[in-house]
């Protein structure tokens, strides 16, 4: 493998809590009922548009786009507070440091290398591609193609890991290798029905899949 595309939330980073303080603190400012952490990361993967939408319960446009200009104020303040990485993440980044790689997440960018930063494993990826663009995000294949073609690498040597089936549907869409971590935010069943290449627990397992 030459390229590997790494998802964050669930993948790399442990960034539940933040999310939840910084979706809760929006409900509250709006008084709306603060949901627990379980209810609120299950709505995690597809992009922080429909992450509040669902938080909120409504898809009253004036209510949701207030919601999201609170939730961008919060989540600055929440952004690293509870964040920390998966075991392993950063050996693994360490023993693939020759090898290309890259970010590729529904998260919006500008909210993707602050966190990165602040858990110092920034320098360790040469892009980092956000869910900006609604019409450019997982499941579709778009934001790996994109990706893939800025690289300049053969699909067959590339692999995208992420704990969300949505990772693994667009992998697959986009012609490439696919592996699922079962430790993130996805549900297991999921995963399994999306079918990837390789599933494994720890991402230390990751040293006997890729060459």
């Amino acid at each position: 493998m030459e390229l590997l595309l790494f998802d964050l939330d669930g993948t790399l980073v442990d960034s539940r809590k933040d999310i939840t303080n910084a979706v809760n603190a929006t409900l509250k400012k709006l008084d709306f009922k603060e949901k627990s952490m379980q209810e609120i990361t299950s709505y995690v993967g597809t992009g922080v548009e429909d992450l509040m939408r669902k938080s909120l319960g409504t898809s009253d446009p004036a209510i949701l786009k207030k919601a999201l200009a609170i939730l961008e104020e919060c989540y600055r303040h929440y952004l690293a507070d509870q964040s920390v990485l998966y075991p392993g993440v950063r050996d693994v980044l360490e023993y693939f440091k020759a090898k290309k790689k890259a970010i590729v997440t529904n998260r919006n960018y500008e909210f993707v290398g602050p966190t990165l930063r602040a858990l110092k494993i920034y320098d360790y990826f040469e892009d980092v591609i956000g869910g900006d663009d609604a019409c450019c995000m997982k499941p579709s294949s778009c934001p790996l193609d994109k990706t893939i073609m800025r690289f300049n690498v053969a699909k067959e040597k590339t692999i995208i890991i992420g704990d969300m089936d949505i990772d693994i549907l667009a992998g697959k869409k986009a012609g490439i290798v696919t592996c699922a971590v079962t430790y993130g935010l996805g549900k297991k069943e999921d995963i399994i029905k999306a079918e990837p290449e390789y599933i494994i627990d720890t991402i230390i397992q990751l040293k006997s899949i890729i060459v």
